[in-house]
């Protein structure tokens, strides 16, 4: 193997592609549909370094919240008798049931992940989970799972065309498409992330309601409904369809599509300052993941762009942006030095879910120079590995300070995004493509490729340059070993076979 290297700049993550070692027949193919494929979350482990150690921090986090709270507002919808009350804060003050999305979709990826509990503790809570949203979906009769409160009535009224809808509110109500969005998310995640079959009818069941309700609703309606944050709505609907092939789910999908915002990036037009930020990332991870399975040039064209202008333009040297929550002038940081609200942590979550979806349609090294600055330096910064608890701003106003939550008291959006972030630490540093491995990050790490053939990495970095892998398999041959030094930027220039 030959690396290029330049003789400036801090020591950073290129793309290296390790050839790939013979493998069994039924090695699982690469999707035709994108240039590489992420590894899922169980064929990663992680082994040791800062990143393990927040996993730890991030499973005390998740035992200490009680399941029974978190339901409380879906059983409360569904007119079942809650087992135990409501959590405080967001929980019970319009956004009732948000965390218990995320909570899902964290259960999910640590499970996966393998940083479950001897005895099994997280995929417990995720089942038991599961069979209490089972339940309330029973009780409501027509698919809907949710704690927005006013649920029965809210969503006649949307299903009747009768929408008043702000930034924040649609009808009254404090973004309960985002909200529900939380629980699609978190369905979705346990059925691909974790495998939990029951998760699977649940989030169909979902995505038939959602039909039915926009279903008489005219183009012009649902634009206004959309004036109101909705989450990923347009994401969601295209992975029920990618997952059931039904193309009235991908319909759905680009009915979900925020015309005023998504037309002018298909057009290569910045229009984002003075937007709430993260209300738009979520939109747009939608557009990628159209693009993604319908190939729809412009869909694509739409995300690369917004990816550009927001990391290169709008963004920190940490990787994250927006002030206030919202985005500044592109030349105007001012506030952002000033401010006690930096960039906030969900932006840099949806920030990378984005730029995965984008690195599986076109494999470029910027994709994953952007993700490792931001992963190590705002996402594993954002949780506490002692005292457990999450940041909503990370700001980077002088001799200032950062808040952190606590398991009983704070369910801002952030804690939400932050208990899942864990989980997903092993989800970018390995990808296959047709001629061979890609090694985005350098974190110590094993990789289950397939047929008791392991990738094994050992590093120390960032705090020292070098990462070493090797092959393990199962036979009696002696290991393969590559070692890597980092100078600079690394580029590959050829490979050795």
């Amino acid at each position: 193997m030959i690396l290029s290297k330049s003789s400036y700049g801090p020591p950073r993550c290129g793309v290296v592609v390790f050839p790939l070692v013979s493998m069994p027949a039924d090695a699982a193919p690469v999707n035709p549909e994108r240039e590489v494929a992420l590894f899922p979350i169980s064929s990663v482990r992680i082994l040791g370094g800062p990143f393990e150690k927040a996993a730890e921090a991030n499973r005390g986090y998740l035992l200490a919240l009680e399941p029974d709270r978190l339901l409380a507002p879906f059983l409360r919808e569904a007119g079942l008798k809650p087992k135990a009350p409501s959590y405080e804060n967001w929980e019970n003050t319009g956004l009732d049931g948000h965390t218990a999305g995320h909570y899902l979709s964290a259960l999910a990826g640590m499970v996966a992940a393998g940083d479950d509990t001897a005895d099994g503790k997280l995929r417990k809570r995720l089942r038991y989970m599961l069979d209490e949203m089972e339940r309330c979906q029973k009780a409501n009769g027509d698919g809907y799972i949710g704690g927005v409160p006013g649920s029965r009535e809210l969503w006649k009224n949307v299903k009747s065309g009768r929408i008043e809808a702000n930034g924040f509110g649609l009808n009254g109500k404090w973004v309960p498409w985002y909200n529900v969005h939380k629980t699609f998310a978190g369905l979705r995640d346990a059925w691909q992330v974790a495998g939990m079959e029951k998760a699977r009818p649940l989030l169909i069941g979902m995505g038939d309601w959602c039909v039915d309700l926009i279903s008489g609703l005219s183009d012009a309606k649902m634009q206004e409904m959309l004036r109101a944050e909705h989450g990923g709505m347009n994401e969601t609907m295209a992975d029920i369809y990618a997952i059931t092939g039904d193309r009235k789910y991908l319909d759905a999908a680009y009915r979900f599509n925020h015309a005023a915002v998504l037309d002018p990036l298909m057009k290569r037009e910045d229009k984002l300052t003075g937007l709430h930020a993260n209300t738009q990332i979520p939109k747009v991870i939608g557009l990628s993941r159209e693009a993604m399975l319908t190939g729809d040039d412009k869909a694509a064209t739409g995300a690369r762009f917004f990816w550009e202008t927001v990391t290169k333009h709008r963004s920190v040297a940490f990787g994250g942006n927006s002030v206030g929550e919202h985005f500044h002038p592109l030349d105007d940081f001012r506030r952002l030095l000033e401010s006690r609200e930096g960039p906030e942590t969900c932006n840099t979550y949806n920030m990378l879910r984005l730029t995965e979806d984008l690195f599986e349609m076109e494999p470029r090294a910027e994709y994953a120079d952007y993700y490792e600055r931001a992963l190590y330096n705002h996402i594993l910064a954002s949780i506490h590995p002692e005292h457990p608890g999450y940041v909503y701003f990370t700001p980077i106003r002088p001799l200032h300070y950062r808040v952190y939550s606590e398991p009983d008291h704070c369910f801002w959006c952030c804690v939400g995004s932050g208990m899942e972030n864990p989980g997903k630490y092993g989800e970018f540093i390995y990808a296959k493509a047709k001629d061979g491995i890609h090694v985005n990050l350098f974190i110590p790490s094993e990789l289950k490729v397939s047929g008791g053939i392991r990738l094994r990495q050992e590093t120390k970095f960032p705090s020292r340059n070098g990462a070493r892998s090797r092959w393990i398999s199962p036979s009696p041959q002696p290991s393969r070993c590559v070692s890597v030094i980092l100078h600079g930027f690394l580029r590959m220039a050829s490979r050795s076979p």
